[in-house]
């Protein structure tokens, strides 16, 4: 099929024109046709726990969501999330009125944005940024605002005086992730007070991306935004059960707001999926309610394949930026006497027998993002033992 009509018009609207074939689709590909090891795109290669797997099973032969589930989700699953955001970090949130089940956090991103942007508003993101977020935008018809974290001291770091002087009166929305992905930082308190306060001084709305809040490591703390003086009503909080239970292909994401903010986003989200997961909601209510152990436990797990990929890559000859959250390693390659990321990702499957993601995708500005690469190690540790060894070679 040609891309422009009978008339010559372009049959892509015009502003999804610069979004093609994901560069996952494109690394995931290689990754088949050459047999290396996949540590591109972000999902398990295990399944979660057999009690939440076993509540699907459940459900589907109890025939709780084998047709439509109500449209704002599962009342048990609206309960949970309610409960895990009240145990865990103190917020209250009616599940009736200010939870909204969504089909993964892509949709939630997607609906909170078409709702609440205007054609023309801009929307600040940090920089590099999970490539839905600017689709959505522009889905929107929103105005991207780049704001770029910028390696420091072993970590990427947000520049808040950038931050402060990227808003503008045509300023609509911050959207925020954290613990963020690629770059695995998860910001701090001080740095989350000081993005509260500018949301409360400029009257900004702010969605968060919090699908990682589980996965810190080491002495990093995941602190809702919506936790902070004036931000509850001005925060669309939006979680997962996917990177958290490790069941990514169920697609059950969330968001918590205020009921004006929640009733907003349903408006469109009913027209997207209009619902979805029916069988897996039931599952998810139950894995929120597994004991404190359980995540305890797969962060400490997390952590060991965090290090044991970390010092490969370092002993392959990468700098590495070892992350305090998510499971993504961001690696500079300019100590290998590589700059082109893209170039070097598309030849590593050959040349080691291994995928990377070009981080230069995450980035508007692109030069910015050149010479990073990101590694998943959300794998079997066999896996990744057998992925350093490979790697082992770019090191002579």
């Amino acid at each position: 099929m040609t891309s422009t009509s009978g008339s010559g018009r372009p049959l892509l609207n015009r502003r999804l024109a610069e979004f093609g074939t994901t560069i996952f689709a494109e690394m995931s590909a290689l990754a088949v046709t050459t047999g290396a090891i996949n540590l591109g795109q972000g999902f398990p290669d295990t399944d979660g726990p057999e009690s939440v797997r076993e509540a699907a099973v459940r459900a589907l032969r109890d025939g709780r969501g084998n047709q439509y589930p109500p449209g704002p989700g599962v009342p048990e699953l609206r309960t949970a999330i309610s409960g895990h955001q009240l145990d865990r970090y103190g917020l209250t949130y009616d599940p009736a009125l200010e939870v909204l089940v969504t089909a993964g956090a892509t949709e939630a991103i997607a609906a909170s944005l078409l709702a609440l942007v205007e054609p023309g508003d801009e929307v600040i993101a940090l920089e590099p940024y999970y490539d839905s977020y600017a689709a959505s935008i522009a889905m929107a018809g929103g105005t991207r605002v780049p704001v770029t974290l910028r390696p420091s001291d072993g970590r990427f770091r947000l520049d808040l005086d950038e931050l402060r002087d990227a808003v503008t009166p045509r300023t609509r929305l911050i959207l925020l992730n954290t613990p963020h992905n690629p770059t695995g930082t998860v910001l701090t308190r001080a740095e989350l007070t000081e993005i509260a306060r500018l949301a409360v001084e400029r009257d900004l709305l702010v969605v968060t991306d919090e699908v990682y809040e589980h996965l810190v490591f080491d002495d990093a703390e995941h602190i809702p935004l919506a936790s902070f003086p004036g931000m509850r009503e001005r925060t669309v909080s939006i979680g997962s059960a996917g990177k958290t239970f490790s069941f990514t292909g169920w697609k059950v994401g969330w968001l918590t707001s205020t009921p004006e903010l929640v009733a907003a986003v349903r408006s469109a989200k009913q027209y997207l999926t209009y619902v979805a997961s029916g069988p897996f909601q039931y599952a998810v209510a139950e894995a929120l309610a597994l004991p404190g152990s359980f995540f305890d436990d797969f962060r400490a797990e997390l952590r060991a394949k965090r290090d044991l990929l970390s010092e490969g890559l370092t002993a392959a000859g990468f700098d590495v930026y070892r992350p305090a959250g998510t499971y993504f390693v961001t690696t500079d390659i300019r100590p290998l006497g590589e700059s082109d990321g893209f170039a070097f990702c598309r030849a590593l499957p050959e040349r080691a027998g291994v995928v990377a993601i070009p981080n230069a995708v995450f980035y508007d500005h692109r030069e910015a993002g050149a010479p990073f690469v990101r590694f998943a190690f959300c794998k079997r540790t066999s896996v990744l033992k057998e992925a350093v060894v490979r790697l082992k070679s770019l090191a002579g």
